[in-house]
Order: C-alpha cells, then structure tokens, then sequence
C-alpha cells in the first residue's frame, strides 16, 4: 500500500529543514543576518543573532512536530 502525503506535509518539512539549517548556520556564520537584510541592531554584539536562532529552533521543533503529525495521520489512513 502506499502512503498519500498531502501537500501540507511537504510544505511543513521544507520550512523545517529550512528554520533547521538557518539555526545551524548562524553558530558559524552570525553575521548572516546584516548580510542578507543589512539590519545591525546589536552593532556586532551578537547577542539578536543568537535570540534568532534560538527563536528559529523552536520553529524547527514545533513545525517539524506538525509534518511529524501529518506523516502519522497519512500512515493511519493506509
């Protein structure tokens, strides 16, 4: 039988992977941030970029536990 995976549930795991490889980025690259939007509000403290991505963990955590529930919901419906 074969599992029928709704569009949501790629969409979820494409922003998890996502959220999940900007939170791993940003320990070795912190400047990432003033890069990509030129904003700086910490004038190279560092401290937003941290605050980010611990904020971008906490989306990987909760939007991968959402595709994790529309995998389940998938393999039930088999």
């Amino acid at each position: 039988m074969q599992r029928r995976l709704r569009a949501v549930f790629w969409i979820e795991a494409g922003l998890a992977t996502l959220t999940g490889l900007l939170c791993v980025i940003t320990p070795f690259w912190p400047d990432w941030i003033e890069a990509i939007s030129g904003w700086d509000p910490d004038q190279h403290d560092g401290s937003v970029e941290w605050m980010i991505a611990a904020g971008l963990l906490v989306l990987t955590v909760v939007i991968g536990a959402a595709a994790s529930s529309e995998w389940r919901r998938a393999s039930a419906a088999v």
